[in-house]
């Protein structure tokens, strides 16, 4: 946490100081971005070089062994390719959207922010659940695995509406502080009204895909996150910029939330209920 907070909020001060300050514009924003991951990453190296983690980044301790390079591949490669794909996506929409002005493309990328408040805590409690359910999936505790799972969805249910209402009665007030352009404006919060009405599944859709990864399911979890920015939200770009033009760009995203939701709960079911059948409960 405090290397994440580290490097973060290094660039959040750099950040006025390198653009208004040396008014370096956005290669300034750039440099400041790249101090920051630098300085994140130099705290975690340097904590476990001090031998103050169980964990060992030593090569004498690097192994291969008992199945450990398709473990750390199987959650590594579906999280990192959902990552990229997240890139690609967002920069056909920036493309596709820059056909309708730098008013259009400005709202878009203020309202893409307002959401991604509800999303970024949503990937939080979702990481954060992974190692739990990986533990009772490795020890075979299914009704531990279960009654966090009943937890998770209910909790990350309820923490994605009450975020999604915070951002959406708030909407107005945030979008103020990035934009003050009347044109630009409008278009965010257009664009903010049609982003927020599937945001609330967020919660649902991070610890289901968690989920998988913790029970060692690659290619369901490839699956899914290939669906969400890539195989159902690319396709939606084009398909409904050409039915509603800027508003189909915006609308992408709900419709590729909702489907890839409704994806991995199904896939989520199928996994738990083959691995449990073929995997006995272990008691303590």
């Amino acid at each position: 946490m405090i290397g994440q907070i580290l490097g973060n909020l290094l660039n959040v001060i750099l950040d006025p100081i390198m653009i208004l300050g040396f008014h370096w514009g956005i290669a300034g924003a750039a440099i400041a971005t790249v101090i920051g991951n630098v300085a994140g990453a130099g705290y975690y190296i340097l904590y476990f070089l001090q031998g103050k983690s169980t964990l060992s980044i030593h090569i004498r301790d690097f192994s291969v062994k008992d199945q450990i390079f398709t473990g750390v591949l199987a959650i590594g490669i579906p999280a990192s390719l959902g990552s990229l794909l997240m890139s690609v996506s967002q920069i056909i929409v920036n493309a596709r959207m820059a056909g309708y002005g730098d008013m259009a493309l400005a709202g878009m990328g203020v309202a893409m922010k307002v959401t991604m408040m509800t999303g970024m805590v949503c990937i939080g409690f979702g990481q954060g659940v992974q190692p739990l359910l990986g533990y009772c999936v490795g020890a075979k505790l299914w009704e531990r695995f279960k009654k966090i799972m009943r937890f998770s969805i209910f909790f990350s249910l309820a923490l994605s509406a009450v975020m999604t209402g915070l951002c959406y009665l708030l909407r107005g007030s945030i979008i103020r502080v990035f934009l003050t352009e009347p044109a630009s404006f409008d278009y965010a919060l257009t664009f903010t009204n049609i982003l927020l009405t599937t945001s609330f599944l967020f919660g649902v859709f991070y610890v289901l895909t968690n989920a998988l990864q913790a029970m060692g399911a690659a290619v369901q979890a490839l699956i899914i996150n290939l669906s969400r920015q890539g195989i159902i939200y690319i396709p939606a770009l084009f398909l409904l910029q050409a039915m509603l033009q800027a508003n189909g760009l915006a609308w992408a995203q709900p419709v590729a939330d909702l489907l890839s939701t409704a994806l991995v709960a199904v896939l989520y079911l199928w996994t738990s209920r083959k691995m449990m059948a073929g995997s006995p409960e272990k008691k303590i």
